[in-house]
């Protein structure tokens, strides 16, 4: 989620909510244009490998965590869900009908988190309550017993019980800077935020912590002691920035994930420290460090009728997640939001909607933790958050896949499994059905390999260089590939070769990850690079690896020999430092080819190279 600060009647969502942001990908196209091929941000985190975090280590976060989580229900229209006003699904009674039914239902196939949101210590007119040292305390009326028995209840299911907050010191509980901080003698609020009083979070609704003063790290300290002595498992810290759509030294909180990071440690009991939303990629090696999760995008919720909707940014995901493919693993993984597929029509989606979201989920390692009532799964929802098959590719702790086509309407998504085998997702997210193919020469083999269809259990026997599936709108195929055939043996033809063409301000740059520590950039308004002397044996439709840097998404039109070619959106790669590929079917002739990479009227992806497989 995102939260309240005030209560939200149309126009506002809570501290750590939000809705969809209008306009995004506008700003993402600006934001395009003042960086330029090639361009490297500013900010950018150096790199480091997951699960480096000093505390929140593979201990706490081997795996991406499963479970339930409240605000999915809280932040729905839903007829019935929320009687008593906004958010007013959030109470005891509510949280542990759900943990039960979790235990009873979800817990055999790995589901153990109960998360409690937004709003536990906020009554129905989102007023807060607080304890004498400015920390969060329960509304009597949501949670009239306190959270320590609601802990209790969870964990005497066998489960493990979550909570949250905010970023930064809540304004209400500044109380005129008089405040005293618990067990640290001398300090209180006015010393623990800056004089100026500066705001911080997503919604500008806490004032902004100051670590210069040590009085600001033993509030942190008190947070953390009190959720350990309720027997709290994990914290979702929300509003965080660079993220949450705010940027600047004001919502600059490392040094708060930081100071929470230390705070556990010493608290005498693990937890699991989540971070949300939207958090800045350029960070990312912030948040590996002190973090063992981190929201990538913005709430799936659609704040209407539903749960959720494919179009408010179910669908988003496929834009969002490829850029964040690579900082993910044990100790640290990418969240892309609750897994609302269990209810039918409160979800809001098709069955094939479901499974599709099911199934990006599943490939990218993102946490399952599902935001449905559990009490009243239907049994296709059911089905698709127990089938073991795929919670296994979720948690067999490989790398996310990411595409291996282009991103449009029709892709193929694959990752390399541990044991060897390869998981391969076909999508159609276009609004009409169609046909999508996997070619095997894309995962690096041809010939012969055997699939399993995933979600129907099912052995589909021996497929030959390829898998087809016709798909329905919004539809897919999840399938574990293992090769049988042989290793793809491809010609490398480098992008910054004397013997290519390039024109208008196509350039060479040089590239630390690339393959020949070079590329070709300022792609853009004309820009294009023509490969020249590319030699197969034969004619044929060849799967052309092309290995590429772009930060954002970005299009560029592939053609071979004379053709027209084909305008191609290439993922996010993440940063303008980290090369990924991508495939493409090109025809091709005996004898020596063309291909070219024309940046059209806009800004196209840096090239490094391609591969051209030397026999079809």
């Amino acid at each position: 989620m995102q939260s309240p600060s005030t209560p939200r009647r149309e126009p506002q969502v809570p501290a750590g909510r939000r809705r969809r942001r209008p306009g995004a990908p506008l700003v993402a196209a600006a934001v395009a244009v003042l960086l330029g091929a090639g361009a490297v941000p500013a900010q950018a985190a150096p790199a480091e490998s997951p699960g480096s975090n000093d505390v929140a280590t593979a201990a706490v976060a081997e795996r991406p965590f499963m479970g339930w989580t409240s605000w999915s229900m809280q932040s729905s229209r839903y007829p019935g869900l929320n009687p008593d006003g906004d958010y007013s699904y959030l109470t005891e009674a509510n949280v542990l009908k759900q943990a039960d039914a979790l235990a009873a239902k979800l817990k055999p196939y790995g589901y153990e988190y109960v998360n409690i949101d937004a709003g536990w210590w906020r009554d129905n007119a989102w007023v807060p309550k607080f304890d004498q040292y400015a920390r969060q305390a329960a509304d009597p009326v949501r949670f009239p017993r306190g959270m320590k028995p609601v802990a209790d209840h969870i964990h005497a299911q066998g489960l493990k019980a979550g909570i949250y907050l905010p970023v930064g010191l809540e304004k209400e509980a500044y109380a005129n800077g008089a405040a005293p901080i618990w067990n640290a003698a001398g300090c209180t609020t006015a010393d623990i935020v800056y004089p100026d009083l500066r705001t911080t979070n997503g919604w500008d609704s806490a004032y902004k912590l100051n670590f210069d003063n040590p009085c600001a790290q033993r509030y942190i300290d008190s947070q953390a002691q009190m959720f350990a002595d309720w027997g709290y498992d994990f914290l979702k810290l929300d509003g965080v920035g660079p993220g949450s759509f705010k940027s600047g030294d004001n919502y600059n909180n490392v040094a708060d994930v930081a100071a929470w990071q230390k705070a556990i440690a010493t608290a005498g009991r693990p937890i699991h420290l989540e971070l949300s939303w939207s958090l800045d990629i350029n960070h990312a090696a912030d948040w590996k460090r002190y973090s063992n999760g981190w929201r990538i995008d913005t709430d799936v919720e659609c704040y209407c009728n539903t749960l959720v909707t494919w179009e408010n940014s179910v669908d988003d995901r496929f834009d969002d997640a490829p850029a964040w493919s690579r900082k993910a693993g044990p100790g640290g993984w990418n969240d892309l939001d609750s897994l609302n597929v269990g209810n039918g029509e409160m979800d809001g989606l098709t069955r094939a909607e479901r499974q599709t979201y099911a199934t990006l989920w599943a490939i990218s390692k993102s946490p399952l933790y599902s935001g449905d009532d559990l009490t009243r799964l239907d049994d296709y929802g059911l089905s698709l958050l127990t089938n073991r098959e795929v919670i296994a590719i979720d948690q067999n702790g490989g790398v996310p896949a990411r595409p291996v086509t282009p991103a449009g309407d029709q892709q193929v998504w694959g990752a390399k499994n541990p044991d060897g085998s390869y998981t391969v997702a076909l999508f159609n997210l276009g609004d009409a059905p169609a046909s999508v193919t996997a070619h095997w020469a894309a995962f690096g083999f041809t010939g012969n390999a055997s699939v399993r269809d995933v979600w129907n259990s099912r052995n589909l026997g021996t497929q030959k260089n390829k898998i087809t599936a016709a798909l329905p709108a919004h539809g897919s195929r999840l399938f574990t590939v293992r090769p049988g055939g042989t290793t793809v043996v491809p010609t490398s033809y480098e992008a910054e070769s004397p013997a290519n063409t390039l024109s208008g301000n196509a350039s060479v740059h040089g590239c630390d990850a690339c393959s020949g520590g070079k590329k070709v950039g300022n792609l853009y308004v004309g820009g294009k690079v023509q490969f020249n002397d590319v030699t197969v044996q034969k004619d044929g439709l060849y799967t052309v690896t092309v290995a590429y840097v772009s930060g954002d998404a970005r299009s560029v039109n592939v053609a071979s020999n004379s053709g027209n070619g084909t305008y191609l959106k290439f993922p996010s790669t993440g940063d303008w430092g980290t090369v990924e590929t991508v495939s493409v079917q090109l025809a091709l002739k005996a004898g020596a080819n063309t291909i070219t990479f024309d940046s059209g009227t806009w800004y196209s992806p840096d090239i490094d190279k391609i591969d051209v497989p030397k026999t079809l």
